[in-house]
């Protein structure tokens, strides 16, 4: 096993799970039709004592309610509601704010990553009904800076900006499809076509066609990095697990995305 992580992408192992222990991949995991036929034992001893005697018609089905309808603004410590996360993402990206900052694919305004609520003030703590507030995260890939928003929701007041560099949150879903596609694009990801075809027997064109996840690539903070990714850690860079959708893993992991570059890397 480990003689194949040191060939070309292309390669075939048996088992989706090897993908997640960090061994080579491109697999299939077929389940057995009855999970509770291990051993050869019958359903009836599966579903433990009482089956077929009657008891199971003695239990009334399960009732199925409406969710309470959500209110257009929380209370106290309650999750932010989909109105509130909304108002803060627009009191938190002005129209100057938008027209200073690009996503991952270099359109105006910045990456959005996450929004949560945010934590009181030690002096609010004990306040029967204390101020809603929502910290907004983006990515700008003009500046390549990781910006925090703190907005009040009670007085509709952005009372905080935090920006720094060399900061590298988890990617989102948008920014892991772009690594993707770009790969596919470059000459590094002939042996994901390759795999992709392979598996398939379709043309790989873009990201569509694959399920994928990434993670951030730091750089030389995570040990020597090649001439090309060295930039990474202040670059915004992406390492992805690939996998064919509702199929095979394809391992893509020596592969670094540098998305604000735009350029594709390998390791080792």
């Amino acid at each position: 096993m480990r003689n194949l992580m040191h060939r070309h992408l292309g390669k075939l192992v048996a088992g989706a799970a090897a993908a997640l222990a960090g061994t080579a991949v491109l697999a299939a995991v077929t389940l057995p039709g009855d999970a509770g036929a291990a051993g050869g034992g019958s359903r009836a001893a599966a579903e433990g004592p009482g089956a077929g005697t009657g008891q199971a018609s003695q239990v009334r089905p399960g009732a199925v309610e409406r969710a309470p309808e959500e209110g257009s603004t929380g209370v106290g410590r309650d999750p932010l509601t989909d109105d509130e996360v909304a108002r803060a993402q627009a009191l938190a990206t002005p129209r100057t704010f938008r027209g200073a900052t690009e996503d991952v694919k270099g359109r105006a305004g910045p990456e959005r990553l996450t929004t949560g609520l945010a934590e009181l003030g030690p002096d609010e703590t004990g306040l029967a009904d204390p101020p809603r507030r929502a910290n907004v995260s983006f990515y700008d890939y003009r500046s390549d800076a990781y910006v925090t928003k703190t907005v009040n929701l009670t007085t509709g007041k952005v009372e905080k900006t935090d920006s720094r560099h060399g900061v590298q949150p988890p990617p989102n879903r948008a920014e892991s499809e772009a690594a993707a596609g770009l790969l596919i694009a470059a000459p590094e990801g002939a042996g994901l076509r390759e795999d992709y075809k392979h598996a398939t027997g379709k043309e790989l064109t873009g990201p569509g066609q694959l399920a994928v996840r990434g993670f951030v690539y730091r750089g030389e903070a995570e040990g020597p990095a090649p001439a090309g990714l060295r930039a990474c850690g202040e670059h915004r860079c992406v390492r992805l697990f690939t996998k064919v959708r509702d199929g095979q893993w394809i391992d893509t992991r020596r592969y670094v995305v540098d998305l604000s570059a735009r350029t594709v890397g390998r390791l080792g």
